[in-house]
């Protein structure tokens, strides 16, 4: 009797992690997360794929479309393995997968060259994150708040461009003409409005609301090519099974070094956001298990991402993260079918081939908000690390210079081409470079240590005064 009132399914359970729910409850709120974070897990690899070339050749329509069915079925199963762990890999927690913007600027810079090499570069940096999944304990520690914070700007910073640029953008118009502007412009506002006037969950689905207002707004326009769209679904269908192994890898020393430290800082940002869904959520420290588990999670499935799907790396998504803390809805049950809707979408081709007649404008009308906020989450990260002098000069030095030889060409013209691989085009591995090392080799309390020296002066002087007087006495 027992048994069955623990497996009976009851609404209570959405705010517990174990338990189940009633379906017909369950669906919605796993819902919910998925539309939370619709839109942005399928961003990034738009943006990739519109600089992209493979054997020389940029990417089409079609095989854009295949590449978005990919990355929501690969993010589909990065939840599942969260949720419901796989020996070592996954947390056991309320964690939804996809596809990240921290490896933005890494991937397009290694995609303009080649997918491949992107593809090569994804598969050993997904091995050595899981690798320090399964090592977390040994290092964790290393990494500071205020290292963690400083990379988080400079993604910002890195990615504030492409935002930008996609914000003035359209296949229809020229760059910055009055149109596209128009277009993103109202974008940007629909998607402030619904922000602010929204109560609730459905505030967090505010970048995919301003997404819609502002095509149908880019429909009237002209920017919409429906044709392109129809030509995808003819040639791939109404169901689909995913194409699997599309591209030979090609391992680039300089590319993978770069994978490998921005892996390192997907690390540090799944262990914030691991961390605050327990705090947040279950009301509870994380455990060094479910620390591990989490990263081997964003590691080895990144991995597949790359290898197996062609897409480019998962990771936690920190929108799902701020759902729960608001909601406070953790059951993995309910999140479960979020998974299994993001599994579906991807057998349908229509879904992907939607997703490419989006104008660039309209793109860049939500994405601006969503990198900004990057990097204002960092600066926030920054503050609460707390900003005395020894971390005002680590993150004035890593993020000038780390951001600052991006800026200036020639600047590596003299040294080995795999440091101007790596850093020449990728602020992100020279703010994380600089500032570890400055972490590593400053005291790590400058104040503490001057007033220690202080006071041991201080003595110094008084032992040098009292022997002064013993002297003077004796010799009375």
């Amino acid at each position: 009797m027992k048994e069955k009132v623990k497996h009976e399914a009851r609404i209570e359970n959405v705010y517990q992690l174990e338990g189940r729910v009633p379906i017909s409850r369950a669906i919605p709120f796993g819902l919910q997360h998925v539309l939370a974070m619709f839109v942005a897990n399928v961003t990034p690899l738009i943006i990739i794929a519109s600089v992209a070339v493979y054997d020389g050749q940029p990417f089409t329509a079609v095989e854009t479309a295949r590449l978005i069915q990919n990355c929501m079925l690969i993010a589909g199963l990065g939840t599942l393995v969260q949720l419901y762990p796989v020996w070592r890999v996954g947390s056991g927690l309320p964690i939804v997968m996809g596809l990240s913007f921290t490896f933005l600027a890494a991937a397009m810079s290694a995609a303009s060259k080649d997918y491949g090499v992107m593809v090569g570069a994804i598969i050993v940096g997904g091995i050595f994150e899981g690798i320090l999944g399964l090592t977390a304990k040994y290092w964790r520690r290393i990494i500071s708040p205020l290292l963690s914070s400083c990379v988080v700007v400079a993604i910002g910073l890195s990615i504030l461009n492409v935002g930008v640029s996609s914000f003035g953008n359209s296949s229809k118009y020229p760059m910055g003409s009055w149109q596209n502007l128009l277009v993103a412009l109202i974008t940007l506002v629909a998607a402030l409005a619904f922000h602010i006037r929204l109560k609730g969950v459905a505030k967090q689905m505010y970048v995919l609301l301003g997404l819609i207002v502002g095509y149908v707004v880019s429909i009237f326009f002209g920017m919409v090519d429906f044709g392109a769209m129809g030509a995808t679904i003819s040639e791939m269908g109404v169901f689909s099974v995913p194409e699997l192994f599309a591209f030979t890898p090609k391992f680039q020393a300089g590319a993978i070094i770069s994978f490998c430290l921005v892996f390192m800082v997907s690390a540090v940002e799944t262990i914030g956001d691991t961390t605050a869904a327990c705090t947040g959520g279950l009301g509870r420290d994380i455990t060094e298990k479910e620390v591990s588990g989490s990263l081997c999670a964003d590691g080895f499935m990144s991995a597949i991402s790359g290898g197996v799907f062609g897409c480019s790396p998962i990771t936690s998504f920190s929108q799902n993260v701020g759902l729960i803390a608001m909601t406070h809805v953790v059951n993995r049950f309910c999140i479960m079918f979020g998974a299994l809707a993001m599994i579906l979408g991807g057998l349908f081709p229509p879904i992907g081939a939607f997703f490419t007649t989006l104008p660039d404008c309209v793109l860049g009308g939500c994405t601006v908000i969503m990198f900004g906020s990057i990097m204002m989450a960092g600066i926030k990260m920054m503050i609460e690390a707390g900003l005395d002098n020894r971390n005002t000069l680590i993150a004035a030095t890593s993020i000038c210079l780390g951001v600052g030889v991006t800026q200036v060409e020639g600047f590596f013209d003299y040294m080995p081409s795999i440091i101007s691989e790596i850093f020449a085009g990728n602020m992100v591995a020279g703010v994380f470079v600089v500032g570890l090392v400055m972490e590593l080799l400053l005291p790590k309390d400058p104040a503490k240590y001057e007033a220690v020296i202080h006071r041991l002066d201080e003595e110094m002087e008084s032992v040098q005064y009292d022997s002064s007087l013993m002297y003077d006495e004796k010799h009375k």
